[in-house]
């Protein structure tokens, strides 16, 4: 482990903290400290700080902490927290720029009123663009990678650099650089949704908001989806055939309003107990129908 004081850099304007718990963020509410965290003031202050960094110190980034599980030992290296400074969104020419750290929500919102399309089912997406591009988020039948012309990436040298779809694999849930190592975060987006009826994707947005309030575990922490969906088969639908809807292991449960989610239930659930509900679940489908079910959240930091 690296150990970074807060001496070592010069000219920097965020916060950097030390034993920072990501619990307060990560939306399960749950996991341990990170050894360090930098929250930046904006995207000048993220590449002063990445270009401070020692090369060897391992680095995590962190928009909204939906879709991740921290466990309960915590993150060794720096975290990087990027929601309060990447969030920049507008009009590029005829596209749509997004910055890492702006809720994905926001994009389809602001399509829809600058009478674009088919970003609505972007209002689903419980996270940032930037997490959105890191694993091509998508519900609802979109998916983010399908309307991406161009994207930013900030190097571990500290520059911003430009890439284009052509330099990854994108798949379901999934986007491989085809470059060498060497990215540190997606910083900013750019996205081309074809003009259309406003008020008809703003009216398509509200029906979906509403159909979620109605059939996810909103009021409770929660991550999003825990399993990808099986080609033609829905996770959720494999989980509840096997009984374990409302299934718990310490504070964590399956939850009974949609099986393909887990909540801390009454906020005192810990990642172990989370992460140890998830290998359940799997294990159960595994066992019970043959189908073994991949998780899609991200689980990172040690055991405690």
């Amino acid at each position: 482990m690296m150990m970074l004081e807060p001496l070592r850099f010069t000219g920097l304007r965020g916060e950097l903290r030390r034993d920072e718990p990501m619990a307060r963020h990560t939306s399960w509410r749950c996991g341990g400290a990170a050894d360090f965290a930098f929250l930046p003031a904006d995207r000048e202050d993220l590449a002063a700080f990445v270009r401070q960094l020692p090369a060897g110190e391992p680095v995590t980034v962190i928009g909204l902490g939906s879709n991740l599980l921290v466990r309960d030992g915590g993150v060794r290296g720096t975290v990087l927290l990027l929601h309060a400074a990447l969030n920049e969104l507008g009009l590029d020419g005829t596209r749509i720029r997004a910055e890492a750290g702006v809720a994905s929500p926001k994009v389809s919102r602001y399509a829809a009123m600058h009478d674009r399309v088919d970003a609505e089912f972007l209002s689903g997406i419980p996270g940032t663009v930037g997490g959105a591009l890191a694993m091509n988020a998508g519900c609802y039948g979109g998916e983010t990678w399908r309307h991406v012309v161009e994207v930013e990436v900030l190097t571990r040298q500290g520059a911003f650099e430009r890439r284009t779809p052509d330099d990854y694999v994108i798949g379901y849930r999934s986007v491989v650089s085809r470059r060498p190592p060497g990215d540190v975060a997606f910083t900013a987006g750019w996205f081309d949704f074809p003009q259309g009826n406003g008020a008809y994707a703003r009216g398509r947005i509200k029906a979906l908001l509403t159909q979620r309030i109605a059939t996810q575990p909103l009021a409770l922490p929660n991550a999003g989806s825990v399993f990808r969906n099986p080609e033609g088969d829905h996770a959720a639908r494999l989980i509840e055939s096997c009984g374990l809807k409302g299934y718990a292991s310490g504070g964590a449960r399956v939850s009974e309003k949609h099986a393909n989610f887990i909540v801390n239930a009454d906020g005192h659930a810990t990642a172990a107990d989370i992460e140890a509900l998830i290998g359940h679940v799997r294990t159960v489908v595994r066992r019970e129908t043959g189908v073994d079910l991949e998780p899609e959240v991200r689980i990172i930091g040690e055991a405690r």
